[in-house]
């Protein structure tokens, strides 16, 4: 289950409207803390961002349901099949087995160059509009004050970019 703190930084997201991906980015951050804490492992970047989504669905922000013929979407099927279970045990040896096999995994998963690459890998997939269009949402949300840091931040790092080359 996910933190107090991670659901109320979801929740003042809410407030501030930014878009669910936005909220369910906490979840997704958090779970990324958890890998790197070490409580439990990833095969990959991708296993963490999953599990985060999860975890943000079930604290009820509006994420839009896994991609049909994902692992997630094949795990819903199985949540559905084992609520039918003639008793709690099946249910409980399932998320503990879950568990031990997160366990037995790497922490690697959650590096800085995996999760870079992921987020590289994810965005090459959309389009150039829709990039866009995500950023000029997330311009209009920002307010005035947070439109003028992040325009001195992107001037910073230009000007970092320019001097190692």
């Amino acid at each position: 289950m996910p933190e107090k703190k991670t659901i109320e930084r979801a929740r003042a997201a809410k407030r501030e409207g930014k878009s669910a991906s936005t909220q369910a980015g906490e979840f997704v951050k958090d779970e990324i803390d958890r890998v790197r804490k070490g409580e439990h492992g990833v095969r990959s970047a991708k296993q963490a961002v999953a599990i985060g989504l999860s975890k943000a669905r079930q604290a009820g922000v509006d994420v839009k349901p896994p991609p049909a013929g994902s692992a997630s979407a094949k795990k819903a099927g199985a949540k559905r099949s084992t609520a039918r279970a003639p008793s709690s045990e099946s249910r409980a040896t399932r998320s503990r087995a879950a568990t031990e096999a997160l366990r037995r995994e790497s922490t690697a998963g959650a590096s800085k160059s995996a999760i870079s690459k992921q987020t590289k890998t994810a965005a090459a997939k959309r389009s150039a509009a829709s990039r866009s269009a995500a950023a000029k949402k997330g311009a209009e949300t920002k307010g005035a004050a947070g439109r003028s840091a992040a325009a001195k931040k992107a001037a910073q790092t230009r000007a970092a970019r320019a001097s190692h080359r």
